[in-house]
């Protein structure tokens, strides 16, 4: 059973409700873009913002452009490489067998070998 002293639409602390006249929205332009998949992208951003050349379809992922009737095609997926991988493109050869026997010496001095 509700009370008589309860004010209805408001909560503990909220602001009056009236519109806010102490700021101005920033200026926007929209910006359209299409995937492969023909979906459509609406987005706003700052008017004196340059909008990039390609944007993700929320729907299904792929790259979407500016040029509906020439969206862009799918981004080449990079193949999957271990850390390794990424070591040897760092690292040559000696390089690693440097730091191997560093690392190793590291190791035995802590030992007390």
């Amino acid at each position: 059973m509700p009370s008589g002293n309860v004010i209805r639409g408001a909560r503990v602390g909220s602001a009056p409700m009236r519109p806010d006249e102490r700021h101005q929205p920033a200026p926007r332009q929209d910006v359209t873009y299409w995937c492969r998949n023909d979906h459509r992208i609406d987005i706003r951003i700052a008017a004196d913002a340059e909008a990039p050349a390609l944007w993700d379809c929320p729907r299904c992922g792929l790259p979407a452009g500016r040029d509906a009737l020439n969206p862009p095609g799918r981004v080449r997926a990079e193949p999957y490489k271990s850390h390794l991988a990424y070591v040897k493109e760092r690292r040559t050869a000696e390089e690693g067998e440097a730091l191997l026997a560093e690392a190793l010496a590291a190791l035995r001095r802590r030992r007390g070998e």
